[in-house]
């Protein structure tokens, strides 16, 4: 009888120690549990952002799916970060407001504006070729209005300038590619506007896409959100917000 005991008691200790397979006789060595399935997923815990806060002393490595932010999240030992990157994320020095590619790429705006009441040409008026539209466009748009203008003014006070030269420093990285953004970009900025909770009520904000030697495409950050054109002279109420991708 006590061999019989001290048997099983060794067979359990050795199935202890050895892989688990679910759905699979023959787990992978190097895993120590190893699910297989052609018709079911592996489903974590699913809590939201309150609850995942509320865990006491997280382990590295703990995994969750958190319904607040509709992402997988990982607890690195010091804080909990995304596998995907989402809207509204504090991220690369601003705030996430667009994102594509499943989370993986996107649009950042700066937390606050970088040109309050300035202009958009550098002194003269001249047609640049920024006319650019979409995601990404106004990385372009920049450059070539900074490179058509600052022959006339070496100074460089417009606003593609002023964003251009704009730069922040976070978790230990200083981040330093902004640009104004394109009529699209600053158009899916508007939509996202509440997350900042700072843009100028009725503000009239600069993007990137010109439209002739005088013009140049403005949004109004009102309730209407409607776009516009105006003087790339004006300087009355005209502000401008920095992006960056990633």
């Amino acid at each position: 009888m006590k061999l019989s005991i001290l048997l099983v008691t060794l067979v359990l200790c050795g199935s202890l120690q050895a892989q688990v397979g679910i759905g699979t006789s023959t787990p992978a060595t190097s895993a120590q549990l190893d699910v297989s399935s052609t018709t079911k997923g592996f489903l974590p815990p699913r809590m939201t952002t309150t609850q995942r806060n509320a865990i006491a002393s997280p382990a590295s490595g703990l995994t969750i799916y958190n319904t607040t932010v509709k992402s997988f999240e990982v607890y690195n030992g010091t804080s909990w970060y995304s596998t995907v990157h989402y809207v509204g994320e504090s991220y690369g020095g601003g705030i996430v407001f667009y994102v594509y590619d499943n989370g993986q790429h996107g649009l950042i705006a700066a937390t606050s504006d970088q040109v309050v009441e300035g202009q958009f040409y550098n002194g003269v008026n001249r047609y640049t070729g920024a006319n650019a539209d979409g995601v990404g466009a106004g990385r372009m748009n920049t450059l070539l209005l900074i490179a058509g203008q600052m022959p006339d003014n070496q100074l460089g006070s417009f606003a593609a300038k002023i964003c251009s030269d704009y730069s922040v420093t976070s978790g230990g990285v200083t981040y330093g590619d902004w640009y104004l953004p394109s009529k699209h970009e600053l158009n899916l900025l508007y939509q996202q506007r509440g997350l900042f909770g700072n843009f100028v009520d009725g503000g009239r904000y600069w993007c990137s896409t010109e439209f002739d030697d005088t013009l140049a495409n403005i949004q109004i950050f009102g309730s209407s959100g409607m776009q516009a054109m105006s003087n790339k002279s004006s300087t009355s109420l005209r502000y401008a917000r920095a992006i960056r991708a990633f």
